[in-house]
C-alpha cells in the first residue's frame, strides 16, 4: 500500500475530495489565479451564451492540484448546464461513452478527467461525437450486422490530463480551447490560504499565512491539505489560533521543511548527492537505489525539484544544483565550464 504524501498534488481520496469540494469557487469571479483562462472563458461562455450555443470544446492540462476539475465544475455553472463526469480508465468499452452520450442533452457538458488514459477504441467514437454529433451504432454481427447512424444532441467535452503529450493528434486537434496550468505564484497562493482560513473559520497570522504558502509548491491542493493539518494541531496542541509557531511545530510533524520538501525529496536528493557524487545519475538508477517506481519519481518528485532548481536534468542524468546542496545543509562542489552537471570537454586541454 502505498504511503501518503502530504505533499503529493495528487488526491487524497473521497473524503480529502469532499472537504475541497466546500473550499472550491462556484463562479469564475471566485477563482484566484489562472487570470489568462479566467478572462478567455468569460468572453468563450458570453459569446456562446449570446448565440445560444454549446460552448466549444475545451482541454485543460498541467500538473495535478492545480484546479482542472474545479474549474471544469465552474464552466459548468457559468454556462447554467448539468455536468456528467467520467475518466479515461473508467470508459473501457465503446458502449460505456454511447451510454453517456445517447443521453446528454442539448448544452450539456461531459467531464472526462485523466482523458489520456483513454482506449484507442473509445477515441475512435469520440471524434465524430464531437465534431459532427453523431455516432454509429452496430448492431448484431457477421452477416445480419446493422449500422445505426445516431444524431447526438450538441454538447460540450472538457478534458483533463497531466500528459498532454500523451494524446493522440486528431484528438488534441478537436478541442477549440486549449490551457496549460501553470503553477500558482506566491501572491495568488496566499490570496487561496487566506480564504480557505476565512471558510474554515480559522484565526491565522500572517506570518503564519506566508509560511504555509511557502511551503505549499504552487500547488492549491497541498495548500489546502496543509491547513486542514495546521488547523488540527491549533486545536489540539494550540488554543484554536494559527500563528508561525504553531504553523512551524504542526509541518515539522508532517515531515515538512522550510523548503517544503517531505522524506522522499530529500532522499532523492541525499541519493544524488552522497551515493551518486552530486551525479549525473539515470532515473532508472535512482529508482532502483531508492526502491521507488519510475512514474512516481518523474510525476510525483521530480516536477517540483526541476522547477525549484533544486535538481537538473542533462544528458545524461540527474544532477544535484547548487540549490540542492543548499537545502541539505551542504557546500556545491566547483563544477568544470561547461553547462551545469555536465563535464567540461575541453578542460583537459586547457590545462
Amino acid at each position: 500500500m502505498p504511503r501518503e504524501r502530504v505533499v503529493s498534488a495528487e488526491s487524497g481520496g473521497p473524503v480529502e475530495d469532499g472537504f475541497n469540494w466546500s473550499l472550491r469557487p462556484k463562479r469564475l469571479g471566485e477563482c484566484i489565479g489562472q487570470q489568462k483562462l479566467v478572462e478567455k472563458l468569460q468572453i468563450a461562455i458570453q459569446a456562446a451564451k449570446k448565440r445560444e450555443e454549446p460552448l466549444e470544446h475545451i482541454l485543460f492540462h498541467g500538473p495535478p492540484g492545480l484546479g482542472k476539475t474545479t474549474l471544469a465544475h465552474v464552466v459548468a455553472n457559468e454556462m447554467g448546464a448539468p455536468i456528467r463526469v467520467s475518466s479515461g480508465p473508467a470508459l473501457t468499452r465503446p458502449a460505456d461513452l454511447v451510454g453517456i452520450l445517447t443521453n446528454m442533452k442539448r448544452g450539456d457538458i461531459l467531464f472526462i478527467d485523466e482523458i489520456h488514459r483513454l482506449s484507442p477504441m473509445v477515441e475512435e467514437y469520440i471524434y465524430p461525437a464531437i465534431e459532427d454529433f453523431k455516432i454509429d451504432i452496430v448492431m448484431d454481427r457477421g452477416n445480419f450486422a446493422r449500422v445505426f447512424n445516431f444524431q447526438l444532441e450538441p454538447f460540450t467535452l472538457i478534458g483533463a490530463t497531466t500528459r498532454a503529450g500523451f494524446l493522440s493528434a486528431p484528438l488534441l486537434a478537436r478541442f477549440g480551447i486549449t490551457h496549460h496550468f501553470e503553477f500558482y505564484p506566491q501572491a495568488d497562493l496566499a490570496e487561496i490560504v487566506r480564504r480557505t482560513a476565512g471558510l474554515m473559520n480559522l484565526e491565522i497570522t500572517s506570518e503564519a499565512l506566508a509560511e504555509i504558502t511557502r511551503r505549499s509548491r504552487g500547488t492549491p491542493r497541498i495548500a489546502n491539505r496543509l491547513m486542514r493539518r495546521v488547523r488540527d494541531f491549533a486545536q489540539v496542541k494550540g488554543d484554536g489560533r494559527a500563528e508561525l509557531g504553531v504553523v512551524q511545530r504542526a509541518l515539522l510533524m508532517e515531515g515538512i521543511d522550510e523548503h517544503g520538501l517531505d522524506d522522499l525529496d530529500r532522499r532523492l536528493l541525499k541519493t544524488i548527492i552522497d551515493y551518486y557524487h552530486g551525479g549525473p545519475v539515470g532515473i532508472e538508477a535512482l529508482a532502483a537505489t531508492l526502491n521507488e517506481e519510475v512514474d512516481t519519481l518523474e510525476d510525483m518528485v521530480e516536477p517540483y525539484l526541476l522547477k525549484e532548481g533544486l535538481v537538473g536534468r542533462t544528458r545524461q542524468g540527474r544532477i544535484a544544483m547548487e540549490r540542492g546542496y543548499q537545502a541539505m545543509g551542504m557546500k556545491a562542489p566547483a563544477r568544470g565550464k561547461g553547462a551545469a552537471g555536465e563535464p567540461d570537454l575541453f578542460a583537459a586541454d586547457e590545462a
